[in-house]
């Protein structure tokens, strides 16, 4: 937590964000929002560590202007590099056979056909530039290991509500 922490050897982008890495840098934000809050209902560090969850996480959720999780909030990412979001829809009503999906899908136009809702992805740069352009996997790629945190995380803030 100490080298996440404003000081520590965690450098931030302009906007706020904690950046270790250019792959995934929501991820280690979000893993360690988790652990501060972990370490917060512990009693360590309480209002400062659920203060700095809830900055990285309002970052993610789109309080700088823009959202990096999918269909949620203001211009979130509608190109996540994920196959499965990327295939075109099923029409199950006609009872016919899902069309053929694989990975030249995620060549295609446009936003994806199916909506990852509540997908974190990677994130911006070190100056809180971001593309949503699919085949950047490592700034538009969704994870289990990022979403993990970061959903956890939600939970964490939540019980912190009105106790900090």
């Amino acid at each position: 937590m100490k080298a996440f922490m404003p000081g520590g050897s965690v450098s931030y982008t302009p906007k706020g964000l904690a950046y270790r890495d250019k792959w995934g840098a929501l991820r280690y934000a979000a893993n360690t929002a988790l652990l501060g809050l972990i370490a917060a209902k512990d009693g360590v560090q309480q209002t400062s560590f659920v203060n700095w969850a809830r900055s990285q996480i309002h970052y993610m959720l789109g309080d700088t202007g823009r959202s990096f999780v999918v269909g949620f909030g203001v211009n979130p990412p509608n190109t996540p590099h994920h196959v499965g979001s990327s295939c075109p829809p099923c029409n199950w009503s006609q009872g016919t056979a899902c069309p053929a999906c694989g990975w030249d899908n995620l060549s295609a136009p446009g936003p994806n056909p199916n909506v990852l809702y509540g997908a974190l992805i990677g994130g911006p740069n070190q100056s809180d530039y971001f593309v949503n352009d699919r085949s950047d996997y490592v700034t538009n790629e969704p994870a289990d290991d990022y979403n993990a945190g970061f959903q956890s995380a939600l939970a964490g803030l939540q019980y912190f509500v009105g106790k900090v």
